[in-house]
């Protein structure tokens, strides 16, 4: 595939995963589809399609997304603090800071028994809805969804928990080719918070 192909995709869908808060896979087949390409095109990979986001906020989302980053971090922490028992790890756009006000926040859970984390949820008399998510090895896992508050944004936002077995957490934090993590601790997040 040609690099302005690719480059023309990942445009496409940055545009789809910003104003629409579409997560990256569904965001590049719908590109592929309004662009009038056939299913079968290679698809940029996910740093591309990173790249691409980061410059489409950089360019129309400058004044809103970073309040909007700090909002959901919040909610992140906050409830990081509140399921601490689950060794809960943020990733996703709001830890890679290309979130805004649409984005989903995900947390990863890592539990020795995959019902703890919604036996402790029901304790709480948190409602939420259950749904499929994939583990690193491909594996089908549970992701419990819940609707919280978010009073920075006056507005309500999605919380994706993926339960995970506690032996995934192990290679967790090595980083990827550019030396960056795909998840982090409440440690690493208040870190983020503090330098931004």
């Amino acid at each position: 595939m040609s690099s302005e192909l690719s480059t023309e995709i990942a445009a496409a869908a940055a545009r789809l995963v910003v104003e629409e808060g579409m997560e990256y896979g569904p965001a590049k087949s719908r590109a592929l589809r309004a662009l009038g390409l056939p299913p079968r095109t290679a698809l940029p990979d996910n740093d591309e399609l990173e790249d691409q986001v980061r410059e489409y906020l950089s360019i129309f989302c400058a004044d809103t997304q970073p309040a909007e980053l700090a909002a959901l971090r919040e909610v992140a922490a906050v409830w990081m603090e509140r399921l601490a028992e689950f060794r809960p790890h943020l990733t996703g756009a709001v830890w890679r800071g290309t979130a805004t006000r649409l984005s989903n926040i995900h947390l990863q859970l890592y539990c020795d028994d995959s019902k703890s984390a919604e036996i402790a949820l029901l304790n709480q008399g948190v409602d939420y809805d259950v749904g499929q998510a994939r583990n690193s090895r491909g594996d089908a896992v549970d992701q419990l969804i819940l609707d919280v508050p978010c009073r920075a944004l006056n507005e309500r936002v999605t919380l994706a928990l993926t339960i995970l077995d506690y032996n995934d957490q192990r290679g967790a934090l090595k980083p990827d080719a550019r030396g960056r993590t795909e998840r982090g601790d409440l440690a690493a997040l208040r870190q983020l918070m503090k330098d931004t």
